[in-house]
C-alpha cells in the first residue's frame, strides 16, 4: 500500500497564509494599464472629449443617478478611477453596460485618434484626471433613516467598527491606497456594490473588505450605507447648487 505523506502542520499553515496573501494582493496587482496611466501627464482637453462618452450614463456633471443605476464619479480619487476603469477595460470587473463605451476604438475615436496613434492608457489618464476635479452633487441619493432614528445610530456604529480604517472617518477614502471616497455617493448604488462585495459577486473587490463584511445581515448593510449616504461632504468639493451645469459642454 502506497503511503501518502501528510503535510507538516506548520508548513500547511504557512501555505494557507501565503495563498491568502496572494489573493489579497491580486485585487490591486502592480503593472499593466493602471500603473502606466498613473504615471502619464493628463491633458485637460482630451479628458473633456473622452468624458463625453461617459456622460451618456454618468451625465455631463458626472453625478450619475440618485436611483443608483449609475454612480456619481465626480470628485472621486483619481487613482480609484484609474484602477476601476482599467479593471473594467481588462474585464477584471464585470460591467457589461460599460464595456462598449470603454473599448479602445470608442475612446480613441471621440478624442480624434485612430488605432496606433495614441496609447489608450494616455486617454485613461486624461479622462480620470478630468473627472476627479469635477464638483460633486450637493444632493446625492440618501437612505431612508434620518439622524433622529435608531437605524441611523446603529449604522454609524457599524461604520465606526468596520469601515473607518480604510474609508476614513468621513468616508473620504484614500487616493494612495486606492480606497474610494464614499461620502456623497448615492445610497442605492453603494447598497448594490456592498451586497455584491459581501456575496462575492464583484471580482475586483478587496479581499480584506469581503472578509470584514461577510457577516453583515441585509439590515446591517442597509443601515451602514444609509449612514454613509448622509455623511456631509466638504463644501469645497460640492457644486454650488443641484442646478449646476458643466460649463465645458455649453
Amino acid at each position: 500500500m502506497k503511503v501518502i505523506p501528510m503535510m507538516n502542520p506548520l508548513a500547511f499553515t504557512i501555505s494557507v497564509l501565503i495563498c491568502a496573501s496572494a489573493t489579497a494582493a491580486e485585487w490591486n496587482q502592480a503593472g499593466g494599464e493602471k500603473d502606466k496611466a498613473m504615471l502619464l501627464t493628463p491633458d485637460h482637453q482630451r479628458g473633456i472629449a473622452v468624458f463625453e462618452v461617459c456622460s451618456a450614463c454618468h451625465l455631463l456633471e458626472g453625478w450619475g443617478l440618485d436611483d443608483g443605476t449609475f454612480p456619481q464619479l465626480a470628485g472621486q480619487h483619481r487613482n480609484v478611477l484609474i484602477k476601476q476603469l482599467a479593471d473594467i477595460r481588462a474585464r477584471n470587473r464585470d460591467n457589461p453596460t460599460m464595456y462598449p463605451f470603454a473599448l479602445d476604438e470608442q475612446i480613441m475615436s471621440v478624442a480624434g485618434f485612430h488605432e496606433g496613434e495614441i496609447d489608450p492608457a494616455q486617454l485613461v489618464a486624461d479622462v480620470t484626471a478630468y473627472i476627479a476635479k469635477l464638483p460633486m452633487n450637493p444632493e446625492n441619493g440618501k437612505g431612508f433613516w434620518d439622524e433622529n432614528t435608531p437605524e441611523f445610530a446603529i449604522g454609524k456604529q457599524l461604520y465606526a467598527d468596520n469601515c473607518v480604517r480604510c474609508h476614513g472617518s468621513y468616508g473620504e477614502g484614500d487616493n494612495e491606497k486606492f480606497y474610494p471616497k464614499i461620502q456623497g455617493q448615492h445610497y442605492a448604488y453603494m447598497l448594490r456594490q456592498f451586497e455584491w462585495i459581501r456575496d462575492g459577486k464583484r471580482r475586483n473587490a478587496n479581499p480584506e473588505m469581503v472578509e470584514q463584511i461577510k457577516n453583515f445581515t441585509d439590515k446591517d448593510m442597509q443601515m451602514v450605507i444609509n449612514y454613509v449616504s448622509r455623511v456631509p461632504v466638504s463644501k469645497e468639493d460640492l457644486a454650488p447648487s443641484k442646478d449646476w451645469q458643466n460649463p465645458d459642454f455649453e
